[in-house]
């Protein structure tokens, strides 16, 4: 259905127009019309139309005056101007206001139909295309929060590939490398720093979630997670590494308003904690900062910055150089760790150089942490006195250039034994598989069968698989029994069929079309060639 105005002062020129619409286009069309500028924008107002024919001369205020006006409220508005006047001034405001066509009085019959055509399927263009940014915003508003929650859950839970992360956040539009989060905690009532029923209230949570994640978000503008428990995590993403004291202030009050809210929106108790800023793959650490300062105060809102906890350093101290040596050693980036170890060695030496002991013991602690890290991801048997040396070595030393040397090189060392242990498991797993494979690849195998065989995850496997044999899974089986294939194709009189079930397929088109796309011809041409 289109809403059709019609605006001129002529009588006959408004009949005719009704005449010619109600007889091209039927029940299709509501026609209203008016013979006053005034009166135009009044009815405009109240019967918004799909397309407004328009004469430019009217009694009071013109056409053109009047479309400015309609146009502000109705943005949709499709405006057709048919005037006696054809002056460029009209022609260029016309123009200005987006009037999709300017006719010259006495416009034909066939004319008139042809424009409110053109008109109908510009209205329609427009009506399919709200509808499917409607149909696109509410499919977003049920994915966003499971994308939200999945670079929670990741972060939260120490996702290892960082690619995943920066796949959340390009989803989220997330451009800011450092954040921090709250953690809203939910009960019957607060008793100390503890919250009573918090099963019962949990379930309240549930239920209230849509309501709670719009009104959370309205005080602490950042990503949502799901319910976790009587818990709620919040990421709120920032551009600066810290909070000013106001900033840390604003959003302290903030998160009062906040638990004030939902007690009155849910008749649940919340308490806030809220953790200090780190870089976004840290955030897990401001998350427990955030649960802890609730555990250490009675605070209804509590900052992990105000709570008698956490560690302070000197101001120059390089923390982020400290997280980033061991986080690297945790991961065996051999390489990593020792240009973190040299550049720490660095800060040492620029700031206490002239104090060797006090070096000499920040060394020592450091490498028996990394061996720490070691023994527990290298697979490493531990001797109590395997470190008998290291004491009497260390105080050995009569130089900072001795000391750099033997720091950096215990850090690679301990960081090696993780390095290799990973590569020695991989290279093991991917044994294990070729075995499996080699032994299976006539069967129907998948890649769910074999990473169950060597007991590790599809994803997992499929990963290191790739980077052992620089193939992937379905890559190796198929070039096993295209091998197979040939040698089977020569040296035996066995049919396609036969040779099929020998390498694990079941359609013989299938083989021929994957030994063609393997080979480039077909497998009886392989044979005829061969011979």
């Amino acid at each position: 259905m289109y809403k059709i105005m019609l605006a001129d002062d002529e009588g006959i020129v408004i009949d005719s127009l009704k005449f010619i619409i109600e007889k091209e286009f039927a029940d299709s069309c509501v026609v209203e019309y008016a013979k006053t500028g005034r009166s135009v924008i009044e009815l405009a107002e109240r019967f918004r139309p799909d397309i407004a024919v328009m004469d430019i001369q009217m009694p009071g205020i013109n056409g053109i005056d009047a479309m400015k006006e309609i146009r502000e409220a109705n943005h949709h508005t499709v405006f057709i101007i048919m005037s006696a006047y054809d002056k460029f001034d009209y022609a260029k405001e016309a123009i200005n206001l987006g009037v999709m066509e300017y006719l010259n009085k006495p416009v034909e019959r066939g004319k008139i139909v042809q424009v409110l055509r053109k008109a109908m399927d510009a209205i329609d263009r427009e009506r399919e295309k709200r509808s499917q940014d409607l149909l696109i915003r509410e499919k977003m508003e049920t994915v966003i929060p499971i994308i939200e929650n999945g670079l929670i859950q990741n972060l939260l839970y120490h996702e290892y590939f960082e690619e995943d992360i920066e796949n959340f956040k390009n989803l989220l539009g997330i451009e800011e490398t450092h954040a921090y989060m709250a953690a809203l905690v939910c009960g019957e009532t607060q008793d100390g720093n503890h919250m009573t029923n918090a099963v019962g209230a949990s379930i309240r949570l549930q239920n209230a979630y849509r309501e709670i994640r719009e009104i959370t978000v309205d005080y602490l503008p950042g990503i949502v997670g799901s319910v976790m428990a009587n818990k709620i995590a919040v990421l709120i993403p920032c551009k600066e590494p810290k909070l000013e004291y106001n900033e840390r202030i604003m959003v302290i009050e903030k998160a009062r308003e906040l638990a004030r809210k939902l007690k009155a929106r849910t008749d649940v108790s919340f308490r806030v904690g809220i953790g200090s800023v780190k870089q976004m793959h840290e955030a897990a650490e401001s998350y427990n900062e955030a649960l802890n300062a609730l555990v250490q105060t009675t605070n209804k809102v509590a900052h992990v910055d105000d709570a008698p906890i956490g560690v302070l350093y000197e101001e120059n101290y390089p923390v982020g150089n400290e997280k980033m040596l061991f986080e690297l050693t945790e991961k065996g980036d051999v390489n990593g760790v020792i240009a973190e170890a040299n550049r720490f060695f660095d800060w040492m030496e620029e700031n206490y150089g002239e104090y060797m002991m006090d070096v000499k013991l920040k060394a020592l602690e450091f490498v028996l942490w990394a061996e720490h890290i070691s023994y527990e991801n290298g697979g490493r048997v531990y001797h109590f006195r395997s470190r008998q040396d290291y004491l009497p070595s260390l105080l050995g030393l009569s130089s900072l250039e001795e000391v750099r040397k033997w720091f950096v090189d215990k850090m690679g060392g301990a960081c090696r034994c993780v390095s290799a242990k990973r590569e020695q498991q991989s290279v093991s797993v991917v044994e294990r598989a070729r075995k499996f494979i080699d032994g299976h690849y006539h069967k129907d195998i998948s890649l769910d069968d074999v990473s169950r065989e060597v007991e590790i995850s599809p994803y997992y496997f499929s990963k290191i698989f790739k980077e052992e044999t620089g193939k992937n899974f379905i890559e190796y089986v198929t070039e096993i029994r295209m091998n197979r294939a040939k040698e089977l194709l020569l040296g035996t009189d066995l049919s396609m069929k036969e040779i099929c079930s020998q390498i694990g397929y079941a359609d013989p088109n299938y083989f021929s079309r994957t030994f063609k796309k393997n080979t480039g011809i077909t497998p009886t041409e392989y044979k005829e060639k061969s011979k």
